[in-house]
C-alpha cells in the first residue's frame, strides 16, 4: 500500500503538467549586461553554499528522507520547464520550489535549484550560465524564502495545512517573478521613465501570466502536499514540518 502511495505521488508530481522544453527560458544566456550576471552570482552563492551544507546533512543523517528529496528535485525541474512566453528574454512558468521548502526548508531548495537550472541550461536551452546567478536567486532563493515563511506564520495562526500550503507556494511563485522583474528592471532601465516606469512595464506583463500559473501551481502543490501526509500516516516518511 505504502509503495503504492508512492507511486502515485511521484506520478502526479512528475506528469500532471508535463512541460514543453523548447525554447524555454528564465532569463536566457547573455542576456543580462556582465556586471548584473556577476553581481546576482555573488548574491546567490552563500546560499547555494549554505543550501549543498543542509542537502549533504539530509542525505546524511536523514537517509528515509533521500527518495522525497531526488522527488523534490524532479518536481522542481519539471514545473520550472513548462513555460509560457512573456516578455523578450524571459518567460513565465510555475517553479515548483515552494513545496520543497516547506519540506526541508529554504536554503535546500537553494541547492536543487542551481542544480536544476544548470541542467535546465546545458540540456534545454533553458536560461543559460552567465544567468545561472540571477535565475538562481530568484526562482531558488527568495521563492523558497517566502514559502516557507509564509507557511510557517499561517501554521502559527492555527491555519489548515492545506490553505497554508495553498498560499505559502502560490506567493513563492509570484514573489519569484516580482524578483525577476526587478532584475530585468535594474539591467534595463526604461530610456524616458526610468526604474518605476520600466518596472511597471516588467511586473504588468508578468503577472498577466504569473497569477493563474502561480494559483495553478499552488492546488497541485497541496494535492502533492496531501499525498505526501497519506504515505507519511502509513510510516513511510519521517517528515517534520507536516
Amino acid at each position: 500500500m505504502r509503495n503504492s502511495k508512492l507511486f502515485i505521488l511521484a506520478f502526479v508530481s512528475l506528469t500532471l503538467m508535463a512541460p514543453n522544453f523548447v525554447y524555454a527560458m528564465h532569463i536566457m544566456e547573455g542576456f543580462l549586461p556582465p556586471i548584473w550576471a556577476i553581481i546576482w552570482t555573488i548574491v546567490a552563492l552563500p546560499f547555494v553554499i549554505k543550501g549543498f551544507s543542509n542537502v549533504n546533512s539530509i542525505v546524511k543523517n536523514e537517509p528515509d528522507k533521500k527518495l522525497l528529496l531526488a522527488l523534490a528535485g524532479a518536481f522542481v525541474f519539471v514545473l520550472s520547464a513548462f513555460k509560457i512566453p512573456s516578455v523578450t528574454g524571459s518567460c513565465s512558468h510555475p517553479t515548483g520550489v515552494g513545496l520543497g521548502a516547506i519540506l526541508f526548508g529554504p536554503t535546500a531548495m537553494s541547492a536543487i535549484g542551481v542544480i536544476v537550472l544548470l541542467f535546465q541550461a546545458l540540456l534545454l536551452a533553458h536560461g543559460g550560465i552567465t544567468t545561472l546567478g540571477a535565475n538562481t536567486f530568484s526562482m531558488a532563493i527568495v521563492g523558497p524564502l517566502v514559502s516557507f515563511g509564509v507557511y510557517k506564520l499561517m501554521k502559527k495562526n492555527g491555519v489548515k495545512s492545506t490553505i497554508s500550503v495553498f498560499f505559502a507556494v502560490s506567493l513563492g511563485d509570484l514573489i519569484t517573478y516580482v524578483v525577476t522583474s526587478l532584475q530585468l528592471t535594474l539591467a534595463y532601465p526604461d530610456p524616458s521613465g526610468g526604474f518605476i516606469a520600466s518596472l511597471g512595464k516588467f511586473l504588468s506583463i508578468f503577472a498577466l501570466t504569473q497569477i493563474p500559473l502561480a494559483i495553478a501551481e499552488g492546488l497541485l502543490a497541496v494535492i502533492v502536499y496531501n499525498l505526501i501526509v497519506e504515505y507519511k500516516k502509513e510510516g513511510g516518511l519521517a517528515i517534520e514540518n507536516i
